[in-house]
């Protein structure tokens, strides 16, 4: 595989990337508050883009990016006086600033992300102090000519330890211009010195109308007819999660396991040993990562129904029936809630050592079995 092959680690499997997404919904808060920094003359020069994976973190700094890059100076005003503050972080796409972006040839703007490993056969499974390196090299280039600058990291939680520790020396001594956007699922992770160094963009998770539009304008005409409000409550709001669960027929799997699962106590074994085989092989590597998150999904649903009643809207047909037998008080919550922490660990420790998908799955289903009788 030669370096070109390798995938964009930024960048959703049947998704746009980040940059080439114009528009962003069920984000305003943020944006306005980042507006808000910049009209108020409080810009920060690190930014924390932090929420779940998939609700348009990478596609926001990406925004932010445009919006820097394409603001006119600040000359005090000149002649006519200051023009007005901007009221969005729209930009015009004709911009040669966009047009650039687009085309990943804009000399303001670096993506630090994971790099390919020390054999250039795939991606490495962090950011590496090389890639910060190079991050360097551009600043030192771009210096010359002046102007703001936009540095994107994403994710800025897959950094290894040497490479947080030469970018956290940037974000001590920041550069003129400059302006540092980490893109973070999970901000724990991170230096706490990284993290005092930056201010917080919080971004939330997608409501289901907010999640069929921008479903719709990242698949556009391939945009199969589906249950949004039922992929929205499997995805917990993401966009990126929405689209890895149609791209892997995730909703069809969770009825077939939610149908399982109805045959509780008295477990239809045939069905459940299919379910395990077809996780089996390289091929499926991708179905049984999708397979041991629906477990999860599934016993966290059923916890949180023996609280809170049956869920509102079902993510399969019969959800809601198989909750109310499977959870009808407190007391069997508890017991669930117990069960997904200890399926979740087990799984965890499995995909780690390698073990048998099959017997992974299987072991699982028997848990789920011996709890319902």
């Amino acid at each position: 595989m030669s370096l070109e092959d390798l995938p964009d680690p930024t960048q959703v499997e049947g998704a746009p990337h980040p940059r080439d997404t114009v528009r962003l919904l069920g984000q305003a808060r943020a944006e306005a508050d980042f507006l808000d920094a910049y009209n108020t003359g409080r810009m920060h020069h690190g930014w924390m883009l932090t929420g779940p994976r998939g609700v348009g973190k990478a596609t926001l700094a990406w925004r932010i990016a445009r919006f820097l890059l394409t603001q006119a100076p600040d000359d005090g005003g000149g002649l006519f006086g200051a023009p007005p503050p901007p009221e969005t972080l729209d930009t015009d796409p004709e911009h040669p600033v966009c047009r650039r972006i687009h085309a990943g040839s804009e000399p303001g703007a670096f993506l630090l992300k994971r790099g390919p490993n020390d054999r250039e056969t795939a991606l490495s499974q962090d950011i590496r102090v090389d890639e910060v390196r190079k991050l360097k090299g551009f600043l030192h280039l771009s210096s010359a000519e002046g102007g703001r600058r936009v540095v994107i990291v994403d994710a800025a939680d897959e950094m290894n330890v040497q490479a947080a520790n030469a970018l956290l020396k940037l974000l001590e001594e920041p550069p003129a211009g400059v302006t540092f956007l980490l893109v973070t699922h999970q901000p724990a992770r991170l230096l706490p010195t990284i993290r005092s160094r930056c201010r917080e963009l919080r971004l939330s998770t997608l409501p289901p109308e907010d999640m069929a539009e921008a479903l719709a304008a990242a698949e556009g005409d391939a945009m199969p007819e589906v249950n949004t409000a039922a992929l929205a409550a499997l995805s917990g709001g993401s966009v990126g999660e929405a689209i890895r669960l149609l791209n892997l027929d995730g909703l069809k799997s969770y009825e077939s396991l939610v149908a399982l699962m109805a045959t509780l106590p008295r477990l239809d074994r045939i069905r459940a040993l299919a379910l395990a085989e077809s996780i089996t092989g390289k091929a499926n590597e991708p179905r049984y990562d999708l397979m041991l998150g629906l477990f999860d999904l599934f016993l966290a649903r059923l916890a949180r129904a023996g609280v809170a009643g049956t869920p509102d809207p079902e993510a399969a047909p019969g959800e809601a029936q198989l909750f109310a037998r499977l959870a009808p008080h407190e007391q069997a919550a508890m017991k669930w809630a117990n069960l997904h922490q200890t399926l979740g660990a087990r799984a965890r420790h499995g995909r780690a050592v390698n073990l048998d998908p099959a017997a992974l799955v299987m072991d699982m289903v028997l848990e789920i079995t011996a709890a319902a009788a």
